[in-house]
């Protein structure tokens, strides 16, 4: 296809807008551009997940140590924003093939004033960042990945990435439901291996949050931090992140 958000170098003119838009309940003034994902408000599937992702309160509570955040896919950057601005003590890896997309990611975390974005395609996050990007394990990946390259690009991206999750790291997908998002979770389960669990965590609006989890290695393999915790204990442990939404259960 031609042109799509997710070309390298999109053939569109590069007609730059300046627009507002909310992130998680704090207006923010970003640039857009043709030929990037959603490039005139904030879609639905991004809020959605940043709605439902438990946040910093459920890390703290876990002491789950945030270090390293990656945002796959980027676009323009609203989730690599909300990350930052959710961690600050956090590097915020942002991750697209668009190279547009990447210039207004690095352009919204300036105008932002957001220091900690390190937004590139993968070559050159590694020429820019060598080693610290090519060994970045990530504490968590919060991503509206791009359904429309296809099931086997995405399912290479994927299994590329979420593996590089660090032990005791969690991911955050948010995918429609009628793109294929039921259908995901149970091949995310049959790729990964033993230390990764995969459910769905939340449905709202026709998307689902899709959580994967890397057990720790103080965890049993499968199981979810709280449930380890839980059978470790012997006895019922409060994890915020195992309480799906309401509309998630209808």
């Amino acid at each position: 296809m031609a042109d799509q958000y997710f070309s390298a170098q999109p053939s569109s003119e590069d007609s730059r807008q300046v627009i507002e838009v909310d992130i998680q309940g704090i207006p923010t003034t970003v640039e857009t551009s043709h030929g990037v994902f959603s490039s005139h408000r904030l879609d639905l599937g991004t809020r959605v997940l940043l709605k439902e992702v438990p946040g910093r309160a459920a890390d703290e509570a876990e002491g789950h140590r945030v270090k390293n955040c990656l945002d796959l896919g980027c676009g323009w950057g609203p989730i690599s924003l909300a990350l930052a601005r959710e961690y600050p003590q956090a590097t915020v890896w942002a991750l697209d093939v668009n190279e547009r997309a990447v210039e207004l990611t690095k352009a919204n975390a300036r105008r932002n004033h957001v220091a900690s974005v390190q937004a590139g395609t993968a070559e050159s996050l590694a020429a820019d960042y060598g080693q610290a990007w090519e060994e970045a394990r990530f504490d968590l990946i919060w991503s509206n990945p791009p359904i429309r390259v296809g099931k086997e690009e995405l399912h290479a991206l994927l299994s590329t990435y979420l593996t590089r999750l660090a032990e005791g790291g969690y991911a955050y997908l948010v995918v429609q439901k009628n793109l294929g998002a039921d259908s995901l979770v149970p091949w995310l389960a049959q790729h990964l291996d033993d230390h990764f669990s995969v459910r769905k965590k939340a449905s709202a609006k026709g998307y689902r949050v899709i959580e994967v989890h890397r057990s720790s290695e103080t965890n049993t393999p499968g199981m979810t931090a709280g449930e380890s915790a839980n059978k470790a204990a012997g006895g019922p442990v409060a994890d915020e992140r195992s309480e799906e939404s309401a509309e998630a259960q209808a």
